[in-house]
């Protein structure tokens, strides 16, 4: 079967994650602006209520439904997709941009950290796809399924190994879903964001570092001079989808970061080594009282990606 035209999101129904901030309340904005059916949902219900106004008052969007929920608890997803479905029915397109970020060295990152990661990053959107895709498949109209990583699903960055753990799985179950739904006329894309000025720049938990510190302060105001806008990834994502594209690249660096990857190993393993050194300045302890114990761990952070 063949994917549905999608060149633009007039009428279509549109579940989207993460809707409360970010790239995800930008693409809630940008599909509103071109007529879709909006289903939005966030585990922020305040921030979730603050888009869903700016849509009513842009009043493009043919529908503006929202329900709060934590997307890591499976009951809480059933009962949202039964309360959308009950609604409008399958959607059309699902997109799964809500994510938390943690960065941290082995030594410091606890379990909870990294049970953390992959409970949002990855078990959150399975969670989706488990609850709307099969009503989608059951239509028989096709669609579309969007799933937000990260450069951290493509490259090794330094400090990022919990936050690749969810990523890169989100990577792998997109890459099996572009072959088992194009039967089905389902397209899929793979989003992998490099900096984003979002929310998620300050509420990122990075272990064991010391956020206040001069040499921090300075990355990060750089990291904000470069990063993209929320509404150019917005841009990229319905670009994606409207020419059925598996990989969507929103950052020339990561792009050429990963071709290197694939093509010029010597140059990514140079390119990896000199952004851990980086870190290694940036990121520095205060001092060794703040660093983890044996047996102590984090817990979930919040922010939109």
């Amino acid at each position: 079967m063949k994917r549905p035209e999608l060149h633009d999101l007039s009428g279509r129904r549109v579940l989207l994650t993460g809707a409360a901030g970010g790239i995800g309340r930008a693409t809630a904005l940008l599909a509103a602006a071109e007529g879709a059916e909006l289903f939005l949902t966030d585990l922020d219900e305040a921030g979730l209520i603050r888009t869903v106004k700016e849509i009513r008052e842009q009043g493009r969007a043919t529908g503006c439904h929202a329900l709060a929920a934590d997307l890591t608890d499976p009951a809480q997803v059933e009962a949202l997709a039964a309360h959308f479905h009950a609604e409008a029915g399958p959607m059309d397109i699902v997109m799964n941009i809500a994510g938390i970020s943690t960065w941290g060295t082995v030594q410091d990152l606890g379990p909870a950290d990294w049970r953390a990661m992959v409970e949002v990053n990855l078990m959150g959107p399975i969670h989706v796809i488990d609850q709307f895709l099969p009503p989608m498949i059951a239509a028989g109209h096709g669609g579309h399924l969007v799933n937000v990583s990260s450069a951290a699903g493509l490259l090794g960055l330094p400090r990022h190994a919990a936050y690749s753990a969810g990523k890169f799985g989100l990577r792998g179950v997109s890459e099996v879903l572009r072959f088992d739904l194009r039967k089905h006329g389902i397209g899929v894309s793979l989003v992998c964001p490099g900096a984003v000025d979002t929310p998620l720049t300050e509420t990122v938990r990075i272990v064991g570092a010391d956020t206040q510190s001069p040499s921090y302060r300075r990355f990060h105001r750089l990291f904000r001079r470069v990063a993209a806008s929320p509404e150019a990834v917005a841009a990229a994502i319905r670009d994606g989808v409207r020419e059925n594209r598996y990989l969507v690249h929103t950052s020339p660096a990561v792009r050429a970061l990963h071709h290197a990857e694939r093509w010029a190993p010597p140059l990514y393993r140079a390119a990896m080594r000199g952004l851990g050194a980086l870190a290694d300045r940036v990121l520095v302890a205060p001092d060794e009282s703040a660093r983890r114990r044996p047996g102590q761990g984090g817990g979930l952070t919040g922010g939109v990606r």
